[in-house]
């Protein structure tokens, strides 16, 4: 197995060196040449295992640079009951809400309490075992841009990792208190996080500069270093959480929600396109998915995008309660219109190269068919995501964060505007107690405590839900970091980081 750029076909790389590099030379993204496949008998094959198993069955697929002692080692060390609260990182539960079951996929359970541990637990041991076999003795660089939960689990992940060196950037005012306090209180040697001023896609923007900047490279090359991200351009981000897709599909079979070869609809909270993605990447290896169910925040770049086929970043932006979703240059986008383009690397360096100089692109006829046969788009305001976290508790008392809201509510629509009843599976990304504020604004009137883990403390009251333990941990910790940059200042704040003058 091999893999292209999205935007230079000539150029071609191992899994490995993928997984090293995180993103190609001239910016594009590295996409795997052809996708392996899972007929039903493989399929049915992987129902009586362990979510372990069915992540070495995938891994085995596309790392075929690495032994299996190599993969298994990694996934051994990953997905653990102690880091995941159970033997199954990625469980399904099954809710009633206005006449809809909901299939939930609870993708929080691990040691940040997000969505990214499932693939960020285990990139740093894909990226060290990359690094031996791409470019041995080299100390590694990740750089991140977070709009909350990715920073974090990216820190928890590569605290203290031999040979590396973490550092994270997130908008000053784009993320949650419990998410700040997360990042600036994180342990480790290795580690630096610092604040810039701006939003996330500025943060974005920045790091995607300082990545392909020839300059800032032989910077690094000088002093043994190179760069890598733990970004979901990062190859070895993206996989990870195809695993949780076909697995979930494994569990719905097993529950009796549906039979072996049955379709399903997938819905995902996104801004940035990753998780979404892995989705669809699933379906392009044999798992039945009928449709994606695109769910977006007030930031409904993706929305219009699929509605009409023009990307459009200029507008407006909004700060809200669904932070991780804050983004208007949703990255992984690229790689979906790489493969519904045929693999044509011109057209979708042109693409992006007009997102740069002008900030908008129109696909064409056949690419737009394509994208609204697959994808179907919505969006949720901030009301309406309150009014979900309201009824889904006050009705099943299951507490959602205010991302999972806006899948559910997008869904509720999607089903109510097509009639589709089609079992579906809705991706949960973030425990509710990440979003303490904003998720007893949806459930009480009464005045909130200033301290975020009052709210916290109130919000157990409510709801009798249990804390997770890596939040509760979290009280009394003082800020280790308080960094704060200009965006146009974010090189500078890397090489400091790294003692380079």
């Amino acid at each position: 197995m091999l893999y292209n750029s999205t935007q230079n076909n000539s150029n071609v790389v191992s899994s490995a060196q993928a997984i090293a590099q995180g993103i190609s030379e001239e910016g594009g993204l590295f996409v795997p040449q052809s996708f392996p496949q899972f007929t039903l008998t493989d399929i049915e094959n992987m129902l009586s295992m362990s979510y372990q198993d069915r992540a070495k069955a995938v891994f085995e697929k596309y790392l075929t640079d690495f032994t299996a002692d190599e993969i298994s080692d990694c996934v051994t060390k990953a997905y653990t009951e102690e880091k995941f609260e159970s033997k199954n990182p990625a469980p399904l539960t099954h809710v009633d809400y206005n006449g809809k079951e909901l299939n939930i996929l609870e993708l929080w359970h691990g040691p940040t309490c997000a969505f990214k541990d499932m693939a960020l637990q285990i990139l740093p041991h894909l990226l060290t075992k990359s690094l031996k076999k791409t470019a041995d003795g080299v100390n590694a660089v990740i750089l991140v841009a977070t709009s909350g939960d990715t920073g974090k689990a990216a820190l928890e992940g590569f605290k203290d990792v031999k040979n590396t060196k973490i550092i994270v950037f997130y908008p000053e005012n784009g993320v949650s208190a419990m998410q700040k306090h997360q990042m600036n209180t994180q342990a480790g040697e290795n580690v630096y996080v610092c604040a810039i001023k701006g939003n996330f896609d500025d943060a974005q923007t920045g790091v995607k500069q300082i990545f392909t900047n020839p300059e800032n490279s032989e910077i690094l090359k000088k002093h043994n270093m190179m760069f890598s991200s733990a970004n979901s351009i990062n190859w070895g981000r993206l996989l990870p959480q195809i695993v949780y897709y076909v697995s979930a599909y494994c569990d719905m079979v097993n529950s009796g929600k549906i039979a072996l070869g049955d379709k399903i609809n997938v819905v995902v909270p996104t801004g940035n396109f990753g998780n979404i993605l892995a989705a669809y990447y699933a379906r392009e290896m044999g798992i039945p998915v009928n449709k994606f169910i695109c769910a977006s925040n007030s930031n409904n770049v993706l929305t219009d995008f699929i509605n009409t086929g023009v990307y459009d970043k200029n507008r407006s932006f909004y700060t809200t309660i669904s932070p991780s979703m804050d983004i208007l240059v949703s990255s992984n986008l690229e790689r979906l219109l790489y493969k519904l383009a045929d693999n044509d690397d011109t057209l979708v360096s042109d693409l992006m190269n007009k997102l740069k100089k002008d900030g908008v692109y129109e696909v064409n006829a056949e690419i737009k068919d394509r994208i609204k046969s697959a994808f179907y788009g919505g969006f949720c305001d901030e009301d309406n995501t309150k009014l979900t976290i309201k009824n889904l508790f006050d009705s099943q008392k299951y507490l959602c964060d205010t991302h999972t809201a806006v899948a559910v509510a997008v869904y509720d629509s999607y089903v109510n505007e097509t009639g589709d009843k089609t079992p579906s599976v809705i991706a949960s990304t973030a425990s509710p107690y990440k979003f303490s504020k904003s998720v007893l604004e949806a459930l009480s009137s009464d005045l909130l405590p200033d301290s975020e883990f009052d709210m916290v403390d109130m919000l157990f009251d409510i709801s009798n839900t249990t804390v997770p333990a890596p939040i509760a941990q979290l009280k009394g910790l003082e800020p280790r970091f308080a960094n704060v940059t200009e965006k146009d200042n974010m090189k500078q704040a890397v090489l400091t980081a790294l003692g380079i003058d």
